[in-house]
């Protein structure tokens, strides 16, 4: 396993999405939303335990889950755990991380992960981080994955790429651009192009090669983050991070460097990705019944005359459905939803709308 090689694993995200499953204390990454044993950061740790030494794993998160992180993964130490004191988006956690595992090893490789995705094909999967880190290593470039797309998916963002490939390896393709979620006729014409791919959110690069990235493309969070370069990885660092934030602005990786870089790369790829971003998507995921209910866990619901329906809820609570259709029933903390699945992107509507009557009581 190379020493070189480093994961750094994103899970500051609340999933309000998935409300009343996930909220604000205890959120998605830290569930088990398939009842196979391990959540979702857990399975996210346990893939990248293939790929990297343990010691080489870092997970940047909100302070307030440090906690739930080291119960999670109690092998993990405090240093391998980044605590955000707030939200700033992916640009400032990622120049934290890369700068600080650049201090330990400036030879360092780094794939950087949300921890909130399945994947059905490890060793599909493993193969392509691999081969991404190779590339990463001995090239001058920025690497993204980019999902083989089966369906003009309005839900996600796309990668467009040129001919031009890599000359070391010439699996990885020159990005030309970067859409978010477009409309249906958009999407449907990406598809139909042949050249563009979905935007798994997953990057490879060397810590070299983001570092200038982020001094050319984002000079003010660089040097936020280069000013306390002496106190990371000591006693002083969690003093200094809680500083550095508040001078950070809010920008996402792909809009501050992704998207203007020269040396964007992406590495087409196929290992059964999902970016469980909503109840729909858990739907697609998990394993249904003769008439497409999707029950977990499934020990006390009784079904009478339904079909297609996402159901979730307490183990101990005893749940009869009758002559429901194409729903998601969601139970957790004395809080039900029931929702159309064709309604469900207003889930987010429905939690601004309990927040607003109930404070935070809920939420």
């Amino acid at each position: 396993m190379n020493k070189n090689f480093y994961a750094l694993i994103m899970a500051g995200g609340v999933g309000s999405r998935f409300w009343p499953v996930s909220r604000a204390e205890y959120p998605k990454q830290f569930i088990d939303f398939f009842g196979i044993g391990r959540t979702l950061i857990q399975s996210t740790y346990d893939r990248f335990l293939k790929i990297c030494p343990p010691e080489n794993i870092f997970i940047v998160t909100n302070e307030g889950y440090r906690e739930l992180i080291k119960e999670q993964i109690p092998q993990i130490t405090d240093n391998q755990i980044l605590g955000e004191p707030m939200m700033r988006n992916t640009a400032p956690c990622i120049a934290y991380g890369c700068i600080k595992i650049a201090k330990l090893n400036p030879n360092a490789t780094i794939v950087v992960s949300p921890s909130d995705h399945t994947i059905a094909d490890l060793d599909g999967f493993i193969k392509a981080i691999e081969q991404s880190l190779a590339a990463a290593s001995t090239n001058n470039c920025l690497v993204t994955l980019g999902i083989k797309p089966n369906r003009p998916d309005t839900g996600y963002g796309y990668i467009q790429h040129t001919s031009h490939v890599l000359n070391t390896d010439k699996a990885f393709h020159k990005v030309k651009t970067f859409t978010e979620k477009p409309n249906l006729a958009l999407a449907k014409s990406f598809i139909q192009s042949g050249d563009f791919l979905w935007n798994a959110g997953i990057f490879i690069w060397s810590a070299t090669s983001i570092l200038n990235a982020f001094k050319k493309h984002l000079p003010d969070i660089y040097d936020v983050f280069n000013s306390g370069y002496g106190d990371l990885n000591t006693e002083r660092e969690k003093n200094f991070i809680s500083n550095a934030y508040y001078q950070c602005k809010n920008i996402s990786i792909d809009f501050g460097i992704m998207e203007t870089a020269d040396n964007v790369y992406v590495l087409p790829a196929e290992f059964g990705w999902s970016d469980l971003g909503t109840w729909a998507s858990i739907y697609e995921m998990a394993e249904k019944d003769y008439v497409g209910n999707v029950v977990i866990p499934s020990e006390q619901v009784i079904m009478f005359d339904s079909s297609n329906c996402m159901v979730n809820v307490p183990k101990d609570k005893l749940v009869i459905l009758q002559g429901l259709h194409d729903y998601i029933v969601v139970e957790n903390n004395n809080m039900l939803m029931v929702c159309p699945r064709a309604e469900e992107q207003k889930v987010k509507e429905i939690v601004a709308e309990v927040k607003s009557r109930y404070g935070n009581k809920f939420v």
